[in-house]
């Protein structure tokens, strides 16, 4: 754990903050909602939950790598603070341990989006979804870890890795892997991320968590110097549907209810066709889907065979403003290039050709989105896998070079990208048998405007299809082996 940035950073090895206790009342491994319940009643403090939770970090933290910074000491402060307010009844997140992703502001804290080449001032205002979630009640136990600008299906960086906890050989994915590494060792119930080509719905995949990307315009994004050129949205990862619609009314600034149910059944397209040439999907990513399907239509739902078209234009659209990214954050960061890993080097490299061409160009995202609203005329939701198979090992893939790194990357996600550029909604769930002895998943993705509408069928594959919301070895409640997922 890196202690060098940042505030408020003791040691949490030292056992000040440690209240072993706690653990075993429950409160580490509950979701989100169930705490803050409890906080809002009184039955709970928000420094016993907070106490709680940081107690269970110190003791997994060495093995997963999911933080940059833990704000131990600045926690319990604010979670004291939630105790004290005279609006705690009132807030949906009361007493709520989060992360947040190391590329947006924490006041107080240093963003260095992954970068050894950046050496930031501490932010001296909060980013809106985390000045929003703050407002909900919820305590920033810790900075998540990321890849270097948050480019990467990985995350790790000079001296450190972060680690899945289903299989500590295995990557947490990226860019948001210190987060879903943090959610699925129960460290924290929620944790704020976001995603630009699938960095939150890939680690989601990698952890068997879930987690939605909004539409353009729902969440502020604010994200780097451009969101990637309109396609990065923020969000948050976890564990139940409950919990991630939360988060997400949170972050939207809308009421917390229920998703509603829709007035009829849904029409579903599914589609397993990888918009990669010869990418396939394995075994299991195909029987998640299989399973999935199933249930659908057990449940009154109409499933029916439909491929969304990713023309060659958007493909290179997506791939252009993902290149051009790097090039405008480095700008905008003001790194020092020469100290990039090498990978990004050429990433930035490329991405300065692709800006000076005009290779970003805004027509070709407006196309792709009326391409993809004309597909979504006669069903309601296209069902689709996720990843193509397990995550990619854990190991120092900054240490590679560019193509070692895009082409694991494309090999691994090709279901992901598109609708970034489209600007649609799209949602992650665990489903399936798993990969021997990790987690497989399933996307749901709909047009413009349709969240609540993916929230509300994720809830329902929920109670259909239960799954193990913790890693079994860091499973805080379960013992291991027991469980679905």
């Amino acid at each position: 754990m890196d202690a060098s940035a940042g505030s408020a950073r003791p040691d949490p090895s030292t056992g000040s903050v440690t209240d072993r206790a706690a653990e075993g009342t429950g409160i580490v491994g509950a979701p989100a909602t169930e705490l803050a319940a409890r906080v809002r009643s009184g039955e709970l403090s928000a420094v016993e939950v907070v106490r709680a939770h940081l107690a269970h970090l110190t003791e997994v933290e060495a093995r997963i790598g999911a933080f940059r910074v833990v704000r131990a000491e600045a926690a319990l402060a604010e979670a004291a603070a939630v105790d004290a307010s005279t609006r705690r009844a009132e807030l949906p997140l009361a007493g709520v341990p989060i992360a947040v992703k190391d590329n947006v502001a924490v006041a107080g804290e240093v963003a260095t989006d992954g970068s050894l080449a950046h050496r930031p001032a501490p932010a001296t205002a909060d980013h809106p979804v985390v000045a929003r979630l703050r407002a909900a009640g919820a305590v920033v136990v810790g900075i998540s870890r990321v890849p270097e600008l948050c480019l990467y299906s990985a995350t790790d960086a000079p001296g450190t890795v972060t680690r899945n906890p289903w299989d500590t050989a295995r990557s947490s994915a990226g860019s948001s892997g210190g987060s879903a590494a943090a959610v699925a060792a129960g460290v924290v119930p929620l944790a704020q991320g976001n995603d630009g080509m699938g960095s939150l719905r890939l680690p989601a995949a990698a952890c068997g968590l879930v987690t939605l990307k909004p539409g353009s315009g729902v969440v502020p994004a604010q994200i780097g110097a451009d969101d990637w050129s309109g396609m990065a949205e923020n969000g948050v990862l976890a564990t139940t549907v409950a919990d991630l619609a939360t988060g997400f009314a949170v972050l939207a600034g809308t009421p917390v209810v229920p998703p509603a149910a829709p007035a009829a059944p849904l029409r579903v397209a599914v589609s397993t066709r990888s918009p990669v040439l010869g990418v396939r999907l394995d075994d299991a990513g195909r029987a998640a889907v299989d399973a999935v399907v199933a249930e659908l239509r057990a449940a009154g739902h109409t499933v029916v065979r439909k491929d969304p078209v990713v023309t060659p234009a958007a493909a290179l659209g997506t791939v252009a403003r993902w290149l051009a990214g790097a090039d405008a954050d480095a700008e905008a960061l003001d790194l020092d290039r020469p100290a990039m890993e090498p990978r990004s080097r050429t990433h930035a490299r490329l991405g300065r050709w692709v800006r000076r061409a005009g290779l970003v160009r805004p027509r070709t995202a407006a196309a792709f989105r009326q391409r993809m609203a004309g597909f979504f005329t006669d069903v309601d939701v296209l069902l689709t896998p996720v990843v193509t198979g397990p995550p990619l090992a854990a190991r120092p893939w900054h240490e590679r070079g560019f193509l070692a790194n895009i082409t694991a990357n494309a090999r691994w996600a090709p279901w992901t990208s598109a609708w970034n550029l489209a600007g649609l909604p799209a949602l992650v769930l665990p489903a399936g048998p798993g990969r021997e002895g990790l987690p497989t998943s399933v996307q749901l993705v709909g047009p413009a405007g349709s969240e609540t509408r993916l929230l509300w069928l994720a809830g329902e594959l929920e109670r259909r299809l239960p799954w193990r919301r913790h890693a079994p070895v860091f499973d805080p409640v379960q013992p291991a082996g027991t469980g679905t997922g």
